[in-house]
Protein backbone atom coordinates (compact mmCIF):
# COMPACT_ATOMS: atom_id res chain seq x y z
CA UNK A 1 0.00 0.00 0.00
CA UNK A 2 1.54 3.75 -0.79
CA UNK A 3 -0.70 5.96 1.18
CA UNK A 4 1.23 6.42 4.78
CA UNK A 5 -2.26 5.80 7.95
CA UNK A 6 -3.90 3.16 6.06
CA UNK A 7 -4.37 0.34 8.76
CA UNK A 8 -3.05 -2.75 7.60
CA UNK A 9 -5.55 -5.06 5.91
CA UNK A 10 -7.01 -2.20 4.27
CA UNK A 11 -6.35 -0.63 1.05
CA UNK A 12 -6.71 3.27 -0.49
CA UNK A 13 -9.04 3.91 -3.29
CA UNK A 14 -5.51 4.60 -6.09
CA UNK A 15 -4.38 0.90 -4.45
CA UNK A 16 -7.76 -0.80 -4.84
CA UNK A 17 -7.91 0.09 -8.54
CA UNK A 18 -4.66 -0.97 -8.96
CA UNK A 19 -5.60 -3.96 -7.31
CA UNK A 20 -9.07 -4.18 -9.41
CA UNK A 21 -7.82 -3.25 -12.59
CA UNK A 22 -9.41 -0.37 -13.19
CA UNK A 23 -9.28 3.61 -12.59
CA UNK A 24 -9.89 5.37 -9.16
CA UNK A 25 -12.81 6.97 -10.74
CA UNK A 26 -14.26 3.52 -11.69
CA UNK A 27 -13.75 2.48 -7.96
CA UNK A 28 -15.84 6.00 -6.80
CA UNK A 29 -18.48 4.90 -9.03
CA UNK A 30 -18.79 1.05 -7.54
CA UNK A 31 -18.85 2.75 -4.02
CA UNK A 32 -21.66 4.91 -5.28
CA UNK A 33 -23.71 1.86 -6.80
CA UNK A 34 -23.12 0.12 -3.35
CA UNK A 35 -20.96 -2.65 -4.66
CA UNK A 36 -18.29 -1.57 -2.18
CA UNK A 37 -18.75 0.53 1.21
CA UNK A 38 -15.85 2.14 2.75
CA UNK A 39 -14.30 0.91 5.56
CA UNK A 40 -13.13 4.50 6.99
CA UNK A 41 -10.69 7.07 6.63
CA UNK A 42 -11.99 10.31 5.27
CA UNK A 43 -14.88 11.67 2.45
CA UNK A 44 -11.51 12.30 0.55
CA UNK A 45 -9.30 9.72 1.54
CA UNK A 46 -11.39 6.17 2.16
CA UNK A 47 -9.90 3.13 2.93
CA UNK A 48 -11.55 -0.44 2.03
CA UNK A 49 -10.88 -3.66 3.35
CA UNK A 50 -8.62 -5.90 1.61
CA UNK A 51 -11.65 -8.30 1.69
CA UNK A 52 -13.78 -6.25 0.15
CA UNK A 53 -11.59 -6.00 -2.64
CA UNK A 54 -10.95 -9.65 -2.86
CA UNK A 55 -14.68 -10.45 -3.11
CA UNK A 56 -15.22 -7.56 -5.81
CA UNK A 57 -12.19 -9.32 -7.46
CA UNK A 58 -13.25 -12.35 -7.15
CA UNK A 59 -16.33 -11.63 -8.57
CA UNK A 60 -15.54 -9.52 -11.24
CA UNK A 61 -13.74 -13.02 -12.74
CA UNK A 62 -16.76 -14.75 -12.26
CA UNK A 63 -18.92 -12.00 -14.50
CA UNK A 64 -16.34 -11.96 -16.53
CA UNK A 65 -15.87 -15.88 -17.30
CA UNK A 66 -19.68 -15.64 -18.05
CA UNK A 67 -19.12 -13.29 -20.58
CA UNK A 68 -16.75 -15.28 -22.34
CA UNK A 69 -18.63 -18.23 -22.03
CA UNK A 70 -21.67 -16.82 -23.72
CA UNK A 71 -19.48 -14.69 -26.56
CA UNK A 72 -18.31 -18.08 -27.28
CA UNK A 73 -21.23 -20.11 -27.48
CA UNK A 74 -22.27 -16.63 -30.10
CA UNK A 75 -19.70 -17.21 -32.20
CA UNK A 76 -19.99 -20.88 -32.95
CA UNK A 77 -23.47 -20.44 -33.41
CA UNK A 78 -22.81 -18.05 -36.71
Amino acid sequence: MTTTGIPPGHYGTRDAARALGITPSAIRKIVQRGQLTRAGGTERHPWYTAADIAALLAARRIHRRALDRRSDTVSRSR
